[in-house]
């Protein structure tokens, strides 16, 4: 098997090719999603709007199809979404909630880079997750426009990302910024 790889390098092109199509796939998404539409935007609360800052979890999906973005928002993350096949095996979705402590806010997002039975590596995935980043930030701060209006503080909230990794290089906590910068 080794001397039929390296003698015609055919699985060694396969592998790359399959590479290029993941990279070009991702080009595609990129470019499909990469400005924020808020016609493709559905908002969908799954207890109160009323809730107060700390109580608010949210999950946000998407359709790789349609370009459409789901973002529920409750006391607790939208489990029946999180808990459908695509999404399971995709982990593509993201979580976010506020914290605060001593009148200091922070809005932590939580994403999936690699572990489990997941599409993509590691390297990939993260490449991918990063460049919706932007759009992830517009997109809570354009659902939870009359929160921050009401309580501009949370203009000075620091946005923290948690990048969930099973490969250390990729699992990484990082400060990206305030939200007043979006």
């Amino acid at each position: 098997m080794k001397n039929i790889v390296n003698s015609n390098g055919t699985i060694k092109n396969l592998i790359e090719n399959i590479h290029q199509l993941n990279f070009y796939f991702a080009i595609y998404i990129n470019i499909k999603m990469v400005n924020f539409n808020p016609n493709k935007l559905s908002v969908k609360y799954l207890h109160s709007e009323n809730l107060d800052i700390l109580s608010r979890k949210y999950t946000l999906t998407h359709s790789d199809f349609t370009g459409e973005l789901f973002l529920s928002i409750g006391n607790d993350y939208d489990y029946k979404k999180l808990n459908k096949l695509y999404v399971r095996f995709m982990r593509d979705e993201v979580l976010a909630e506020w914290k605060g402590k001593n009148d200091k806010y922070e809005l932590h997002i939580y994403t999936h880079i690699s572990g489990g039975c997941i599409l993509g590596g590691a390297k990939f995935r993260n490449n991918i997750i990063r460049s919706h980043l932007p759009l992830v930030f517009k997109i809570l701060k354009y659902a939870e426009r009359d929160l921050i209006d009401s309580n501009k503080f949370l203009n000075d909230a620091s946005i923290i990302v948690h990048f969930k990794s099973k490969r250390k290089k990729y699992d990484k906590i990082e400060n990206m910024g305030k939200l007043s910068e979006i």
